[in-house]
């Protein structure tokens, strides 16, 4: 419906005939254009650093994500439409909505009520503003649990689980893994190359007498990893640059390497286990494909539900 966005709404000038022209109607509720500039605006320093000087790709992300707060700015004013008109008393809603905001000055500002309102001047909120803002948050979620299925109370059948299981392999497919230790000897304009060698192998020669490798990293190694003996975990080729991981992926469990020397440092690497590159089996991703279809399920059902209020709504983009 949006394929036509265009990026300037990102950088309009605050004016406030802008600010509060509008751009949609949903029943008797407005969407503003400095709403959705508001959404839209907080991501773009994001999607800027993410695509650098990628124009295109920036535009075509900053026009997903345009589309994307419309929508949910739309849905929001759906449900929060089926709420007024459901009848529902909101006496104890007022309350409820009066305690929570406690709660958040407790939290947040120390309890104090003030410090709340000085944030949200600098934020250009008024507390009415934000007090309107946890009410609509409120009544969302509320409607969201009242017509809605939790996902824990849908139930996927053992069959459906198989299903994604087998069509979806690539999904829990491990590749090939090392437990492993480094120790890494840094090279700098400070030290002579020939120097870090050196102590390379001698840190080579006590390992190979049997000093453990651990206790010469946590003495010898540099990095976050020497107060645990040069500990990296389980790690993929991935991790390691290519030469290492060519010499890594070469040890057998219980195996240690010699002194490699590359331009930044000098390495000695061991193994303590190996696994190969294998698909997790049924019984280990069991769970996790239960959790992915529950909330696949429950998208779907949130879908069909605003599918119906819109059907039922009055909705006129400008």
């Amino acid at each position: 419906m949006f394929a036509g966005a265009t990026l300037w709404l990102a950088s309009l000038p605050a004016r406030a005939d802008l600010i509060t022209a509008v751009a949609v109607v949903v029943n008797e509720s407005v969407i503003t254009l400095g709403e959705i500039q508001n959404l839209v605006g907080r991501a773009a320093p994001t999607v800027a650093t993410k695509y650098g000087e990628d124009r295109a790709a920036y535009t075509q992300e900053m026009t997903k994500l345009h589309d994307e707060a419309i929508e949910g700015l739309v849905e929001d004013k759906l449900v929060l439409h089926a709420f007024a008109t459901s009848g529902y008393v909101t006496n104890v809603l007022e309350a409820f909505i009066d305690d929570d905001i406690q709660r958040i000055i407790k939290e947040k500002y120390y309890g104090d009520r003030a410090r709340l309102i000085q944030s949200l001047h600098a934020q250009g909120l008024t507390y009415e503003m934000f007090r309107r803002q946890q009410r609509e948050q409120i009544i969302i979620q509320f409607m969201n649990s009242q017509n809605i299925s939790n996902p824990h109370k849908i139930l996927i059948s053992p069959l459906k689980i198989e299903q994604y299981y087998q069509t979806h392999k690539d999904e829990f497919k491990m590749q090939d893994q090392v437990k492993l230790r480094m120790i890494v000897l840094p090279k700098s304009p400070d030290n002579d190359p020939a120097s870090v060698r050196k102590l390379g192998e001698e840190i080579l020669g006590k390992i190979d007498s049997g000093v453990p490798f651990a206790e010469m990293a946590a003495v010898n190694s540099s990095g976050s990893q020497r107060a645990e003996g040069g500990d990296r975990g389980w790690v993929d080729r991935t991790y390691l640059k290519p030469s290492l991981a060519a010499i890594a992926f070469g040890l057998k469990p219980g195996q240690h390497s010699g002194v490699i020397e590359e331009p930044e440092a000098c390495y000695l690497l061991m193994v303590e286990e190996a696994t190969p590159s294998h698909v997790k089996e049924m019984k280990e991703v069991r769970d996790d494909i239960e959790r992915t279809l529950r909330n696949k399920e429950n998208i779907r059902l949130r879908q069909f539900w605003i599918d119906r209020l819109k059907r039922k709504s009055y909705i006129n983009y400008y």
